[in-house]
């Protein structure tokens, strides 16, 4: 009896033994990196297991396609209703390598890949947004994942009481954020380098300061050297995804560096934290607190009594390939309007 019933519990579906949805809203600066689609691809599949809610996609690129590339992503996986917000006068207003594929168009001038946000013009601004959704959130249930700059989440620090609610910003956070999972920084060494500075600090410092400084719940981050360590295999793209004539994440990747290359899995790895906290892919550091240097470096102090707002991730070389992947499976993973049943046998 007792194995019927091992049987059975491994024979039900993961989204219906899973725990509450994780809660999240994704920050990200779509366009400069494909890592930030990785992620973005993994976080749609986490939804339809069941394991996440996408509250929101907030922009910290300051380019208006952006927004519209990941509303066409949104839609490619059948979340085309999910809320996106945009950074105002931010970073980086140059165009992405692949956001252009939001215009896109088939032979006979429809879009390639479908969607209503035309331009990032026409999307909320991003702090507002988080505060609307912030306020309408149970306490201490929302997870934020940010992956491209420090401009929005450090704006949301300073904002005022408005509509939406009559807390500060920093009130707003400390009342309904359970954690804070960054891909930012250094914390061990990279290509010999001790003091690597990393793209989305050194692009806002004054925003990563700003949020090192204030931010009134628990960060983990992780640094550069761990998505150096755990690659993307460029096989996966090559071959994972022809499952339909054309996927953003293959058209993507192609477009931003075209393989035979293994692209640093950065962004993903913050991902699969927020979202699996407890599921053992990294090892964390002890608990510290991070500095944010005038040259953008990272600087982590543990702290002797055992305390401290701040982890950063770690891999061992066992849990290298466990998190590559997961990261890889959930990327590849087709949605279910797109899966292709199989073949029934048909008697004549």
């Amino acid at each position: 009896m007792k194995q019927w019933l091992l049987v059975l519990l491994f024979a039900i579906p993961f989204s219906l033994v899973h725990a509450e949805p994780v809660k999240l809203i994704f920050d990200t600066d779509m366009g400069n990196d494909i890592d930030d689609l990785m992620a973005l691809s993994m976080i749609h599949s986490l939804v339809e297991r069941g394991s996440c809610e996408l509250l929101a996609v907030t922009i910290t690129k300051d380019h208006p396609q952006a927004a519209e590339f990941v509303d066409a992503v949104n839609t490619f996986y059948g979340n085309g209703d999910i809320p996106i917000g945009v950074v105002r006068n931010g970073k980086a207003p140059e165009p992405g390598k692949f956001n252009l594929l939001a215009s896109a168009t088939n032979p006979d001038g429809t879009l390639r890949y479908p969607h209503d946000l035309k331009s990032g013009q026409d999307a909320p601004e991003a702090v507002d947004l988080v505060r609307s959704i912030l306020a309408s959130q149970p306490d201490a249930s929302v997870t934020l994942c940010q992956v491209g700059f420090f401009t929005n989440f450090s704006r949301l620090i300073d904002s005022p009481p408005d509509k939406h609610s009559p807390l500060t910003g920093r009130e707003l956070i400390t009342k309904k954020v359970k954690l804070l999972s960054i891909m930012a920084g250094a914390f061990q060494t990279v290509h010999w380098d001790s003091r690597h500075l990393e793209y989305n600090v050194v692009i806002d410092v004054p925003a990563a300061q700003s949020l090192a400084r204030h931010w009134p719940t628990d960060i983990v981050w992780s640094g550069f050297e761990i998505g150096v360590a755990a690659a993307f295999p460029h096989q996966s793209i090559e071959q994972d995804l022809n499952y339909v004539p054309h996927h953003p994440l293959k058209e993507g990747y192609i477009l931003y560096q075209p393989p035979p290359h293994d692209r640093p899995t950065w962004d993903p790895t913050a991902v699969l934290f927020a979202v699996n906290p407890t599921r053992g892919y990294f090892v964390l550091s002890p608990p510290g607190s991070v500095t944010v240097e005038d040259n953008g470096a990272t600087w982590f102090r543990p702290n002797s009594q055992g305390h401290g707002r701040d982890r950063f991730l770690v891999l061992t070389p066992e849990l290298t390939q466990r998190v590559r992947e997961a990261i890889v499976l959930l990327s590849c993973e087709p949605p279910s309007r797109l899966k292709v049943k199989p073949a029934q046998n048909i008697d004549h």
